[in-house]
């Protein structure tokens, strides 16, 4: 699909910020989504009441479409999936396939609408039912920054680059799921536990198994975790805390996390901005006050960059 076209669905970033404004835009209410950096326990624990697991990864044709061959389709999965049947729609197809099967979810007007509008409709249908929604493909986009300058009928050959994929982990009746828009059923890795970690212990062996089925070093994955918010928790218990020790500690806590929110308001304020009119004026503004100044900022830029591809050649992150 042509990115060009207005009506098109735009590729959506892998960024805890693009999500929770989505959430927000969405009517979620009570979960947020967090960055992931690692799936040891510790990392896993501090983001609990963990409900589901966001997994982007390098999209590789030919690929074993069930993950390494670590699970198996249920045709008969009795919570929400939908199919992914427009190009680029599968980081909102990714999370909703998530909220609709959090109990604890709650989502605004309008996502609720098209929620029971799909009800008793196969996959392929409601994957049409919620793309063919204006409303909702406006929010998905909502943070692609205005078009400054259109390639558009230019008869510029086509490029090929790397596909990326969303899809979401969940637990569900006592075992670990995969629902993958592109895939024709959500795959069923597995019962787990309920003691110790639970789920998120059978979640890390699925995504940590799908990742060794890539060449060893490869970068090409994210992973973001939708947890309950923690920040009314928190707000009640330094409420209740009264002269106790751990009044510190909670407002560290809350410090903490309003902090984290200002950043991702901030980030996406920048999102939505097309920064390159003010890139242009300000090269063409330098270049008409100092010539000299110019071509020494480009041949500096030059140098940095060729610094920072030797050294992501050396890292072997490198890709021609």
């Amino acid at each position: 699909m042509d990115d060009d076209v207005e009506s098109s669905w735009k590729v959506f970033e892998s960024d805890p910020a693009c999500f929770n404004e989505l959430f927000d835009a969405l009517g979620v209410k009570g979960l947020i989504v967090d960055d992931l950096y690692s799936l040891d326990p510790a990392s896993l624990a501090a983001l609990q009441p963990l409900h589901a697991l966001v997994f982007l990864f390098k999209w590789v044709a030919g690929s074993d479409e069930k993950g390494g061959a670590s699970g198996a389709y249920d045709h008969d999965f009795t919570g929400f999936f939908m199919r992914q049947v427009v190009n680029n729609a599968c980081a909102t197809i990714a999370v909703l396939n998530g909220l609709f099967n959090i109990a604890e979810a709650e989502i605004g007007e309008q996502l609720s609408q098209l929620q029971e509008f799909s009800t008793g409709m196969d996959a392929e249908t409601r994957g049409e039912i919620f793309t063919s929604s204006d409303w909702l493909r406006t929010q998905h986009n909502s943070l692609i920054p205005p078009s400054a300058i259109s390639l558009a009928n230019l008869g510029l050959p086509k490029t090929s680059e790397d596909a990326y994929h969303f899809v979401v982990y969940l637990p569900h009746l006592g075992a670990v799921y995969e629902l993958d828009g592109l895939k024709r059923a959500p795959i069923n890795h597995g019962a787990y536990s309920e003691a110790g970690e639970g789920w998120a212990a059978k979640a890390r062996e699925v995504i940590e198994h799908r990742i060794s089925t890539y060449p060893p070093g490869s970068i090409h994955f994210n992973l973001l975790a939708i947890r309950g918010d923690p920040l009314p928790s928190l707000r009640a218990q330094l409420e209740a805390a009264g002269d106790s020790p751990m009044v510190e500690v909670y407002q560290e806590q809350i410090r903490v996390e309003e902090e984290k929110r200002a950043a991702w308001a901030f980030e996406n304020s920048l999102r939505r901005h097309n920064h390159l009119g003010l890139i242009h004026s300000l090269l063409l503004g330098l270049a008409q006050a100092s010539p000299s100044a110019y071509d020494k900022a480009i041949e500096n830029a030059k140098a940095r960059y060729k610094e920072r591809k030797e050294k992501a050649k050396k890292d072997g992150t490198w890709e021609e």
